[in-house]
């Protein structure tokens, strides 16, 4: 008969059987689960509690550790294919922590560094004493990034310091041309202050901006009027621009009238007077006007001068018709005279004489005056023709 020891005995027996059978059991699930953190974190657990199971050294439970073993082995083999893929994105992490470490991109490869922190945390156990070798490493390309940080920041200070320094002396100079009235060497000016202060670079997000809102303050001071001048002169260029077209207009239908008077001319001169009264129209228009203004012009002129020429040479061929017909009516006054000459010696009679004599006193009278209107008309074109030749 079993005592009340032994039944109790027993039935402790049986539920520590129980309980083996369920670690079994949950080893198994724990092999089976994708979740290889949860490998690492019930490994433990299942041999402790495993191990607090009495054992009766039973041939079941012998069986039943064999299969608890072999389902050990399995997380165990698992574990340790986690450690070898952790350790592997732990090693990629650090080589991309000593990459970061080099980086001129302090803001970016301080995110950088974050990113590569948060994803560290989530990496499972590659074996403690590889964690720690693989840590330290991690750790030290860290420090390595933050202590350059430290340095670039220290740098950057005094960067901003120099920085401020120098804008604000740009901002001093900018101000000297708010009310400048050179627009051109203004504007150079300014655009080479410009370029001084892209080149000093920032001086730090504390200052920046006001130091840009008060330097570019002075600079649209000076655009605005600029601009506002140009607006004017554009103003009065297009009214200008008009003013010399209706001068051209006028030009061509004194030209297309082909009446080459001295009004038209003296017109003609009139309009060239206004054109320079009137002042520029703006470098681009005014050579263009002034190509179409000056056509017009030259075109008169040269007709002009055409017909000019074309006068003095007709008045020359006049002139010249003209003493060559008092130079034969010379000659046939001549011929006359000795004729009357000849005839003279036949005369009986006084009276006779005495008027052929006068008749031959008028005709020579009459040749000197002839004579004295040729070297006229001789003076007159000889005068001429050194006046062309000068």
């Amino acid at each position: 008969m079993y005592n009340e020891e032994m039944i109790m005995d027993v039935e402790d027996f049986d539920e520590d059987i129980k309980l083996r059978k369920q670690l079994i059991e949950e080893a198994k699930q724990v092999a089976a689960s994708d979740d290889r953190n949860l490998v690492h974190k019930e490994i433990n657990r299942l041999k402790r509690q495993w191990k607090r199971i009495p054992f009766r050294d039973s041939a079941y439970e012998n069986e039943l550790s064999e299969e608890f073993d072999a389902a050990m082995d399995g997380l165990y083999s698992i574990r340790n294919e986690g450690y070898q893929g952790n350790e592997e994105r732990k090693r990629e992490l650090i080589a991309k922590a000593r990459e970061y470490a080099k980086s001129d991109q302090i803001r970016e490869a301080g995110e950088q560094m974050n990113e590569l922190m948060n994803e560290w945390k989530t990496i499972g156990s590659s074996g403690k004493e590889t964690d720690d070798a693989l840590w330290e490493e991690f750790r030290t390309e860290r420090q390595k990034f933050f202590d350059r940080r430290r340095q670039y920041w220290d740098d950057r200070k005094v960067q901003f310091a120099n920085a401020k320094e120098i804008k604000q002396e740009l901002i001093a100079k900018a101000k000297t041309y708010e009310d400048s009235q050179d627009w051109q060497k203004t504007s150079e000016a300014l655009r080479g202050l410009m370029e001084e202060w892209k080149a000093a670079g920032s001086a730090g997000k504390e200052y920046e901006d006001k130091l840009w809102n008060e330097f570019n303050e002075s600079r649209q001071a000076f655009y605005d009027r600029r601009n506002q001048y140009y607006e004017e002169l554009h103003e009065i260029q297009k009214q200008r621009l008009q003013q010399k077209r209706e001068l051209i207009s006028q030009a061509k239908a004194i030209l297309d009238e082909q009446l080459f008077q001295k009004e038209h001319t003296a017109k003609m001169k009139e309009l060239g007077v206004e054109w320079k009264n009137i002042g520029s129209c703006g470098k681009g228009k005014d050579d263009e006007v002034w190509a179409e203004f000056r056509s017009v012009m030259d075109q008169y002129f040269d007709s002009l001068k055409a017909m000019n020429e074309q006068k003095h040479a007709q008045w020359r061929q006049r002139m010249s018709e003209i003493r060559n017909r008092k130079q034969e009516l010379i000659q046939d006054q001549k011929r006359q005279i000795k004729r009357m000459e000849d005839e003279i010696i036949g005369l009986l009679g006084e009276r006779a004489i005495a008027d052929m004599e006068d008749r031959i006193e008028d005709k020579k009278d009459f040749i000197a005056e002839l004579e004295n209107e040729v070297a006229e008309l001789e003076q007159r074109l000889n005068d001429d023709q050194r006046k062309e030749e000068a």
